[in-house]
């Protein structure tokens, strides 16, 4: 599978532009152990709490779990409540470790017409986080 390189155009084509070498997913919650927990059954390890703050990383991706008693409960934001994709090596040996941590996907990992295989898991606050693999043949 060929990946699109996406190139700005206009005046911003002529800069140079910096690597992305990370991203980072920043979510807001009500509860901080609960949230970390969660995601220390899909493998993260916390690396930091300042306050207000649990940070949890996996590889080359970190979880910034943000306290935020007011914020809209992600659980009720419908479709809008995605907050993440992850790209994973092997997605059915993840799925089998996740479950076997406790998780609970809303299905096993299915091939998708996008060239991705995949399955969705969603946090104690109602984030829906899909996690996937890429096919090397989508078709």
């Amino acid at each position: 599978m060929r990946v699109a390189r996406c190139l700005p155009s206009g005046p911003a084509a002529r800069q140079p532009w910096a690597m992305i070498l990370a991203n980072h997913i920043v979510l807001a919650v009500h509860d901080l152990d609960t949230s970390a927990a969660f995601f220390g059954a899909l493998g993260f390890a916390e690396v930091s709490r300042p306050d207000g703050w649990v940070f949890v990383q996996r590889d080359n991706c970190m979880v910034m779990l943000g306290l935020c008693a007011d914020a809209l409960p992600a659980s009720e934001l419908g479709d809008h409540s995605y907050a993440g994709y992850l790209l994973v090596d092997d997605v059915d040996d993840y799925y089998d470790q996740i479950v076997a941590a406790g998780v609970t996907p809303h299905a096993r990992p299915a091939d998708k017409p996008w060239g991705l295989r995949e399955f969705v898991v969603r946090s104690p606050e109602g984030h829906r986080l899909a996690i996937g693999q890429r096919l090397t043949d989508p078709h």
